[in-house]
């Protein structure tokens, strides 16, 4: 199992780390909102390795049965690792290629919640966003942030995964 889990986690973590990087790589300059989409997709495509784990360790290594408890634990430790290139990815864009990128966000987003909201209203949830920003905008809490993302997904998938590939004989 420890042998499937490295091989599919450093999979997923090179995954994880160049698909979320991908459109800084290629300079593409994409808004928030396309940049979040672009995010999950990431997320999502670097845990496929889990399925693909899970299936390898079933069909290669335990002579075609794993259980729904195996199939999970190797899923969610293969997240750990997509989990961790994300989160370094995400660590060193907001310290070395955007150290701006809080700022820019909270910038964009009061812009958008002053469209749509009163002025009461604005006034009220744009003091609660400055204040969130203040208190969790540093890189490492947003990294660890994107960690605990793809590792919600991961378990999900992990789950799903474990359901359908389990077998027993």
């Amino acid at each position: 199992m420890k042998n499937t889990v490295v091989k599919y986690g450093l999979y997923a973590l090179i995954a994880g780390f160049i698909l979320f990087g991908l459109p800084f790589l290629f300079s593409m300059d994409v808004g928030f909102e396309y940049g979040e989409i672009l995010g999950y997709s990431a997320m999502v495509l670097s845990l496929l390795f889990v399925y693909f784990g899970i299936k390898h360790y079933r069909d290669k290594e335990n002579d075609g049965k794993v259980s729904f408890g195996k199939a999970l634990l190797i899923g969610v430790l293969i997240s750990v690792f997509a989990g961790i290139g994300v989160a370094i990815f995400d660590y060193l864009y907001t310290t070395q290629i955007n150290p701006d990128f809080a700022t820019e966000y909270l910038e964009q987003s009061l812009a958008r919640m002053e469209k749509t909201m009163s002025a009461e209203e604005f006034k009220v949830k744009s003091t609660e966003l400055t204040q969130q920003m203040k208190d969790y905008g540093c890189s490492g809490f947003m990294a660890m942030l994107m960690f605990v993302s793809v590792l919600i997904i991961g378990f999900i998938m992990s789950l799903i995964s474990g359901l359908i590939l389990q077998r027993k004989k």
